[in-house]
């Protein structure tokens, strides 16, 4: 299916605690679930995403935006659910309790056009708009705003 949808997530592990190699070792199936006492609750979780932004503005693609990721689960968009076969999903090293930085909003903006210079992508959502009562990211200190700014200018 044509990419139609780009979805804005946050995530950080352990929960709070960012820098570290959580993230990337669960996208890529090698958690090590002894490392963290958080990281046994979440034994058998299998996601994925198109990109992670790092604090630091660090961007890292760990699925091809042509493949599905597993980063929107149970989700709906339009009437239309299973997001993952139609969308790319960001997501950014944060969490609903911090603000998130100017390197991430700095990379997430080009990414963003040249995503949409390449896709037919007619909307950009956070996860919580298509997994409402699920899901809260990027949660309350995404600054929308800021971010549409961003990308409508170049």
């Amino acid at each position: 299916m044509a990419v139609e949808l780009l979805v804005i997530h946050n995530i950080s592990l352990p929960p709070e605690e960012f820098g570290g190699p959580g993230i990337i070792d669960l996208f890529l199936g090698r958690l090590d679930h002894s490392a963290h006492p958080y990281y046994e609750r979440i034994r058998g979780l299998r996601v994925s995403s198109h990109f992670l932004v790092r604090r630091d503005g660090e961007l890292i693609q760990f699925v091809g935006c042509a493949e599905r990721a597993w980063h929107a689960g149970e989700s709906t968009w339009r009437g239309r659910s299973r997001c993952n076969d139609f969308s790319v999903g960001v997501e950014l090293e944060g969490s609903d309790a911090v603000p998130f930085t100017d390197p991430q909003y700095a990379v997430l903006a080009p990414l963003t056009r040249a995503l949409q210079a390449h896709y037919p992508i007619v909307d950009i959502q956070g996860h919580s708009d298509i997994a409402p009562g699920r899901k809260t990211d990027p949660g309350p200190h995404f600054d929308w705003t800021r971010y549409r700014a961003s990308i409508a200018s170049r």
